[in-house]
C-alpha cells in the first residue's frame, strides 16, 4: 500500500505558502544603471522561455492518471501557478535591457515548436494506459527537473556577481526548493512502493530524460547555456551534486543523467569513455579536498 501521510503533509503545506513571487521590492531601474553582461542575459532569455512553458508542460502531465490524484493535481496548480511569476520576473529584468519578453516572446516561441509537440499529449495518454506507475515516472522527473534549473539559477547568480540580480534568483531558488519537496517526497515513496515504479523510472530516465529546455530551446542556446553554468570546474562540482540527489531515490543509484548531459556538450567526439571518468574523478577530488578544508 503506498504510503502517502507525508507527501499530504508537504501539499498542504505548499498550497498555505505557494503565491505569486514577491518582487514588488526588487529594483529592476538599477539593470539600467548597472546592466547584466551578453552571457548572462543570453542564459536569462533560456530560462524565461522556459518558465513561460511550463503551462505546456502542465498540458503533458494531465494527459495522464496524474490528473486522478488529488493531492498530485493540487500541487500542479500550484507549481504552474508560480512557474508562470517566475518567468514574469525574468521578463522584467529583460525588459530593463530593452529586450522583447512576456506574452509576445511566448507567443513566437511557441509557433517555433515543432508539429510533433501537438502529439505530445497523445503519447503520454497511450503511456498513462499501459502503465499505472506513470505517474511515479513524472515525480521522478520533475524533481530532477528542478534540481537542474535551481542550481543553474544559483551559478548564474554566482557568475553574475549583480547584487539585484541574485537577490531575484534566490527568490526563485527559495520557490523551486518548496516544489523539490513534493517531487522528491512523492517519488521517493511511489518508488519504494514498487519494484516495477523503479525499473521503468529508471529506464524512462536513462532512455528519454534530457535537459530542461531540450525540444523546446534551439540546440545552440541549450549548448551555450550548459556550458557557461556547468563547464568549468564548480559547475561540474553541482552536476555531481544533482546526481547524488538524483541517486538517493530508491532504485536509481549510478544514473549520472546530470554529468552524462554535461559531457556530451562540453567533450568532442573523440573524448572518449575514460577522458569522461577521468574529469569526474577531478571534480570529485576537488569536492573532497574543499570539503575537509572546512572541517578542519
Amino acid at each position: 500500500m503506498c504510503r502517502r501521510g507525508t507527501v499530504t503533509t508537504d501539499i498542504d503545506s505548499l498550497i498555505q505558502r505557494s503565491g505569486r513571487l514577491e518582487v514588488d521590492d526588487i529594483d529592476f531601474k538599477a539593470f539600467r544603471q548597472h546592466p547584466l553582461d551578453p552571457a548572462t542575459l543570453r542564459c536569462l532569455r533560456y530560462m524565461h522561455d522556459v518558465e513561460g512553458h511550463t503551462a505546456c508542460y502542465l498540458r503533458d502531465l494531465l494527459a495522464t492518471r496524474a490528473h486522478r490524484d488529488p493531492e498530485v493535481t493540487a500541487f500542479l496548480a500550484c507549481w504552474c501557478y508560480e512557474e508562470h511569476w517566475h518567468g514574469e520576473a525574468i521578463a522584467q529584468v529583460l525588459h530593463a535591457h530593452d529586450e522583447p519578453a512576456g506574452r509576445s516572446r511566448l507567443a513566437e516561441s511557441r509557433r517555433r515548436l515543432p508539429r510533433r509537440d501537438a502529439l505530445r499529449p497523445v503519447a503520454f495518454t497511450l503511456a498513462s494506459a499501459l502503465t499505472p506507475h506513470i505517474v511515479a515516472v513524472h515525480m521522478t522527473w520533475g524533481a530532477v527537473n528542478e534540481w537542474t534549473p535551481q542550481s543553474g539559477y544559483a551559478r548564474l547568480a554566482a557568475k553574475a556577481k549583480h547584487p539585484v540580480l541574485s537577490e531575484l534568483l534566490r527568490r526563485i531558488m527559495r520557490q523551486e526548493g518548496r516544489h523539490i519537496d513534493f517531487y522528491t517526497s512523492s517519488a521517493r515513496q511511489r518508488l519504494a512502493d514498487s519494484a516495477t515504479a523503479r525499473r521503468i523510472t529508471r529506464f524512462a530516465l536513462r532512455r528519454y530524460w534530457a535537459p530542461v529546455g531540450t525540444g523546446v530551446m534551439p540546440q545552440p542556446e541549450l549548448e551555450f547555456l550548459v556550458k557557461h553554468l556547468f563547464g568549468d570546474d564548480e559547475g561540474r562540482v553541482a552536476a555531481q551534486r544533482i546526481d547524488r540527489l538524483v541517486g538517493r531515490l530508491p532504485g536509481l543509484e549510478g544514473l549520472h543523467l546530470i554529468e552524462e548531459a554535461l559531457d556530451d556538450v562540453t567533450l568532442t567526439p573523440p573524448q572518449d569513455i575514460a577522458v569522461r571518468a577521468a574529469m569526474r574523478r577531478s571534480a570529485q577530488e576537488n569536492q573532497n579536498t574543499k570539503e575537509q578544508r572546512r572541517a578542519c
